[in-house]
């Protein structure tokens, strides 16, 4: 245990609000540009909607943000996601050289208290991206560091391993320092020195204190976990609903027992639906142990389903992030080749499980870009010509909350022949029970069982007459047998 850090004994459960939220993220330089921004005026800005690239900006601003409030609503969205807002050389703004200031392209502090403050004034929450494992060069402490040397009081904020330090090092050579991924750009903090600690829980609870409603942490799984245990405390204690998230793409039950976070970004939901949704027109180039995008059998669909709510508590499966593609991954139409059916078929899945649902930026105008940073695309609010995916996402979010109503277990998964899949929802008492059916089929139809039962929500066809599930559809029913389309 490091000197300064106490051990935390107890700790509130995850926040009640999660279990209906409806998440949309945004990343901020793509999304809305407001022209309302004064520091924006002489600035040299890519025009917008140019190709995505490492360097440039589009700017997007929190003034865009806060203009796009009704868009939300139209969707259902009543959390916003921010990726990092705080001042930064980078375009996704990870190279964070101050935490107290929102970054002048975005619009300032006075951008971010306004749009905290309108989003609340429509019952909208809205969590921030913190980035606590690592800085960007300009952070004025290793700033102070490349002035002075091994002289700089600030030397133990980092560690490093030789003088001097070369933060922009040729080929071949050693930068000096721990970094991210041995990226020189972003040095990494050293956790053990009560300093940083200290500075970096000051930062979470600023914000807070500011009244956002929670946080989406970068990366901790670098960072000790008695840290997280002393933020989680501080955040708590600031707000006891807040909601904690933290970036573990796989296997996070270390961190979802009670002491850290309340859940975590939920990929396995996200790849999983995609694999199974696709059929064959899954695109399986993009490479990543942690998000495999590869062909899945209604079986191996079931059993990671299972496999990972089985991990955790059901008060935790309520309050994980559930995603099918982010700024870090190829968006979920440039896997699915672009085939919007396919694209339904997996924002249904996501819809009705345990946790709540997050749509990334552009996902409801058919953005289709490629792995980061393809997939940062500026969001095209000239050319909205097509509604279907802003009217369907709205549908699923009606759907959901039918579905929570009546959920008193989790579905139980069975498949239907090659490619169908049956979700069956235990009901509550004085309720009917919920079945799913979905057919990812692009060619077959599905035939169902001919007993009655009352259709509650349709995604393509369903002949009621021969009772089949056309290609690419699927239905939900309240029936009194949990069985009625069992074969």
């Amino acid at each position: 245990m490091q000197r300064g850090m106490k051990k935390i004994k107890s700790f509130s459960r995850p926040p009640e609000w999660v279990e209906n939220a409806i998440v949309y993220q945004v990343f901020p330089d793509r999304f809305r540009r407001s022209n309302s921004v004064k520091a924006q005026e002489q600035l040299e800005l890519q025009e917008w909607g140019s190709d995505p690239s490492l360097q440039g900006f589009h700017g997007g601003d929190l003034y865009g943000v806060m203009d796009s409030i009704d868009h939300f609503e139209a969707l259902g969205i009543n959390c916003i996601y921010l990726t990092p807002v705080f001042a930064s050389a980078a375009n996704h703004r990870y190279h964070t050289y101050d935490y107290f200031q929102v970054d002048p392209i975005l619009g300032g502090n006075k951008a971010l208290e306004a749009l905290i403050n309108a989003l609340h004034s429509r019952g909208l929450r809205i969590i921030l991206d913190g980035v606590f494992n690592h800085c960007g060069r300009g952070f004025w402490a290793f700033h102070h560091l490349l002035e002075n040397g091994e002289t700089s009081p600030y030397k133990n904020w980092f560690s490093v391993n030789q003088w001097p330090i070369f933060p922009y090092p040729k080929k071949g050579q050693n930068c000096g320092y721990s970094c991210w991924w041995n990226n020189p750009a972003l040095p990494k903090f050293n956790h053990q020195h009560e300093p940083v600690r200290n500075y970096l829980l000051e930062v979470a609870t600023y914000w807070m204190e500011k009244g956002i409603d929670g946080w989406r942490l970068d990366v901790p799984d670098e960072i000790p976990f008695e840290f997280w245990e002393i933020f989680r405390k501080k955040v708590k204690e600031i707000n006891p609903q807040a909601w904690i998230i933290g970036e573990i793409w796989g296997d996070a039950r270390p961190w979802l027992k009670g002491k850290h976070f309340d859940g975590v970004m939920n990929y396995r939901i996200g790849w999983s639906s995609l694999s199974w949704a696709a059929g064959n027109n899954l695109r399986t180039s993009y490479r990543n142990p942690y998000y495999p995008l590869k062909k899945l059998d209604g079986k191996g669909f079931i059993n990671i389903i299972e496999t990972t709510l089985g991990w955790y508590q059901r008060e935790v499966n309520n309050s994980q992030l559930n995603l099918l593609d982010s700024h870090d991954v190829p968006r979920a139409l440039n896997t699915l080749k672009g085939d919007i059916a396919s694209l339904k078929i997996a924002l249904l899945l996501l819809f009705i499980q345990p946790g709540a649902p997050c749509i990334y930026y552009g996902t409801e105008a058919g953005l289709v870009g490629g792995k980061d940073p393809f997939c940062r695309e500026s969001f095209p609010w000239d050319n909205l010509l097509n509604t279907e995916l802003s009217s369907y996402i709205f549908s699923l979010v009606s759907l959901r909350q039918k579905v929570l109503e009546v959920a008193k277990s989790d579905f139980k998964w069975k498949t239907i022949g090659k490619d169908g899949l049956l979700a069956l929802l235990t009901r509550n008492e004085n309720t009917k029970a919920i079945s799913i059916v979905l057919n990812r089929s692009l060619s077959s139809s599905l035939k169902l069982d001919t007993r009655s039962f009352k259709k509650i929500f349709l995604l393509g066809n369903f002949d009621s007459n021969s009772t089949t599930l056309g290609p690419q559809s699927c239905i939900v029913i309240e029936e009194e047998n949990l069985d009625v389309f069992i074969p």
